[in-house]
C-alpha cells in the first residue's frame, strides 16, 4: 500500500500544508489504496520538504507534482473528457495558485506578529519549548528573507491586495461555468487551487486576504464541494 507522508492536521484541516492536501486529493481520485503516516521534521526527505509517498516497494517519490506523475503512470486520469484547451489553461491556473496565492499564505502565517505564536506552537509542537522559540525564530527569519527575495516580502499590505484580487477573480470567473473548475468532476486543477483557498480560510487569526476569499461565497462554496468531493477516511 502507498503511504502519503504528510504534515499533521491542523486548523482544521487534513494538513497545514496545501501540498499536502493536494497530495491526498490525487491519491483519493486516482483510486489507489493509500495510508498517511505524519510527520513534522522533513528534512531526511530528497527535497527536505512534504510532501511525499512511499510506495509498496519502499521508494520515495517527493513532490506534489512527481506524485501526480507517479500516478499517472499507474493509470490515473486527473483531466479525463478535457479538451486540450483545458488542459492547457488547467496548466495556468495551477501555477497561479502554486507560485502566487501559495506565497501569500506563507507570508500572512509567518510575517503577521498576531499569528505567529500560534504558527510557531503548531508547526514546532515537537521541539522541546525551551529551544522552541529559538529555532523557530531563526527559521522565520530564514523564510522572511526568502519572501523578500522572492519579491512578495517587498511589497505592502495594500500591494499585496491588489496583486492576489486578479486571481481570485479569476478563479471565481471559471466557477460560473460549473461546480468545478472544468465542469461537473473535479480535475487536476481542483487538486491545487481548492487547497490554497482553504489555507488561506484556514490561516490563525484574520486577515485581509482571508477576508476576500470568505466574502466571497462562489468561493467558499467551492472550497466546500471539493472538500466534500473528495474528502474520506483512507
Amino acid at each position: 500500500m502507498i503511504t502519503l507522508l504528510t504534515y499533521p492536521q491542523a486548523f482544521g484541516l487534513f494538513s497545514s500544508s496545501p501540498f499536502c492536501v493536494k497530495a491526498a486529493y490525487l491519491l483519493r481520485m486516482s483510486g489507489i489504496d493509500w495510508q498517511r503516516e505524519d510527520m513534522v521534521d522533513p528534512r531526511k526527505m530528497p527535497f527536505g520538504k512534504l510532501p511525499a509517498i512511499r510506495t509498496e516497494t519502499g521508494q520515495i517519490i517527493a513532490d506534489s507534482d512527481a506524485i501526480r506523475a507517479y500516478l499517472e503512470q499507474a493509470g490515473a486520469c486527473f483531466e479525463k473528457g478535457l479538451s486540450d484547451l483545458d488542459r492547457a489553461n488547467g496548466r495556468a491556473f495551477i501555477r497561479m495558485a502554486e507560485e502566487h496565492l501559495y506565497f501569500h499564505i506563507v507570508l500572512d502565517r509567518w510575517e503577521d506578529n498576531a499569528i505567529w505564536p500560534e504558527i510557531r506552537e503548531t508547526y514546532f509542537s515537537t521541539i522541546p519549548k525551551p529551544l522552541r522559540g529559538l529555532i523557530a525564530g531563526r527559521l522565520r527569519q530564514q523564510v522572511l528573507s526568502g519572501l523578500k527575495t522572492q519579491g512578495i516580502g517587498r511589497l505592502t499590505k495594500h500591494d499585496r491586495l491588489a496583486r492576489i484580487e486578479p486571481d481570485l477573480e479569476a478563479i471565481t470567473t471559471r466557477l460560473w461555468q460549473g461546480p468545478f473548475l472544468f465542469g461537473a468532476q473535479p480535475t487536476a486543477a481542483d487538486t491545487s487551487v481548492a487547497p490554497m483557498l482553504a489555507a488561506i480560510l484556514a490561516t490563525p487569526g484574520k486577515t485581509p486576504l482571508q477576508d476576500l476569499v470568505r466574502e466571497n461565497d462562489v468561493l467558499t462554496a467551492y472550497v466546500a464541494r471539493v472538500d466534500a468531493t473528495l474528502s474520506g477516511s483512507s
